[in-house]
């Protein structure tokens, strides 16, 4: 009898010990031993920006791990299939449209930079030299397609019909055309920097991760860039709720780290700029 207390005692302390050690891989910041936190990303630069963030986050017993995307829809789909916990690769009109397209129940847990757009050419040298009827190739993203017609309006190389939203403009609310520019926009973002490369294209706008990615920058290489005052800031991503759990409200804190902003200061000459997390 004795000895069957005394088993019985044991068990019971092994389930209390069991109890208490969970939630190591928990993302709700709430377990005193590392916690592990997946977030998605593009390669450049918001892997590279989260690879630095790291050891701030490891310091405050969160494990960051970047899983890469090379794409613009799997982030948002791993998001959904909770294999990430987050993701950072998209911006505010994006991830407004992916929402709604998809019904995706995702928020908005803090801005964190913003990166212009920019239109290239291999074959000008000048955006004066654009002839009548130059074709520009642009991604087939529809959340895009007002950022770049802002910029040719901008250039005065074309004008949009008066009322029309910049963010929300396709081509067809395009009024003035005065060089009959011919646009093609059936093309993967992804792909716009092997377009580039490749064919000798009049014009191409591609973002500015994928830009980096071959070694261009907006703000030195492409012909026509948007200005400052853009409002494409790229956020980090989460499932609703899921922004008020310590571990993301620590990755945001993270990500506008005097270590960070200096990282991204120096290693993108002022292309990439962080900004306020409650940027809109």
């Amino acid at each position: 009898m004795k000895k069957f207390l005394g088993l019985a005692v044991v068990a019971l302390a092994t389930v209390g010990l069991a109890a208490c050690g969970g939630g190591n891989n928990s993302t709700d910041g709430s377990s005193s031993k590392e916690t592990t936190l997946t977030v998605g990303a593009s390669p450049t630069p918001h892997a590279e920006i989260l690879e630095k963030a790291a050891p701030i986050l490891e310091k405050e017993g969160i494990k960051l791990e970047v899983k890469k995307f090379d794409d613009y829809i799997l982030p948002n789909k791993a998001l959904e299939n909770k294999d990430i916990d987050a993701n950072y690769f998209q911006h505010i009109p994006y991830l407004n449209k992916e929402i709604k397209d998809n019904g995706y129940d995702f928020v908005n847990a803090g801005a964190v930079h913003i990166e212009p757009m920019g239109l290239y050419s291999k074959t000008l040298k000048n955006i004066s030299d654009l002839k009548d009827g130059a074709t520009v190739i642009t991604s087939n993203s529809e959340s895009d397609w007002g950022r770049i017609l802002t910029i040719l309006q901008d250039a005065d190389l074309i004008k949009l019909k008066d009322g029309v939203d910049p963010e929300t403009a396709t081509f067809d609310d395009i009024a003035e055309n005065p060089k009959n520019l011919k646009f093609k926009h059936d093309i993967n973002p992804e792909l716009l920097a092997t377009t580039y490369q490749n064919e000798d294209v009049d014009l191409v706008a591609i973002n500015a991760n994928f830009a980096y990615g071959i070694g261009l920058n907006p703000k030195k290489d492409a012909l026509l860039v948007e200005n400052d005052n853009s409002p494409y800031v790229n956020v980090i991503a989460v499932r609703k709720g899921d922004e008020n759990k310590e571990t993301i409200k620590k990755l945001i804190e993270a990500l506008h780290s005097d270590e960070v902003k200096k990282f991204v200061d120096e290693k993108w000459e002022g292309s990439v700029k962080i900004v306020d997390a409650d940027a809109k």
